[in-house]
């Protein structure tokens, strides 16, 4: 399963969020959202971003953990980006 397809559905379960919810808050068709939560597709990197948005309109808690499941502590760790 893809980081995002396996963060989102996460998310969406434990904020109770349905896929339809989302999809409406993204103002596109469910079947969208069911194939990313069922790994049959990957969302783009500007998907992402806007599925942040739309989760943040809905709670922010999910939005911060979406990004946190996704991005995990990317920028806690500075030795990774190269920065000693």
């Amino acid at each position: 399963m893809g980081r995002a397809s396996q963060a989102l559905k996460q998310v969406l379960e434990k904020f109770g969020i349905s896929q339809n919810k989302l999809a409406v808050a993204l103002g596109i068709d469910r079947s969208a959202v069911f194939k990313w939560v069922h790994d049959q597709r990957e969302p783009t990197s500007e998907t992402i971003v806007e599925v942040t948005k739309a989760l943040k309109q809905i709670n922010s808690d999910a939005a911060q953990e979406f990004v946190q499941l996704y991005l995990g502590n990317l920028l806690d760790d500075s030795e990774e980006l190269g920065d000693e």
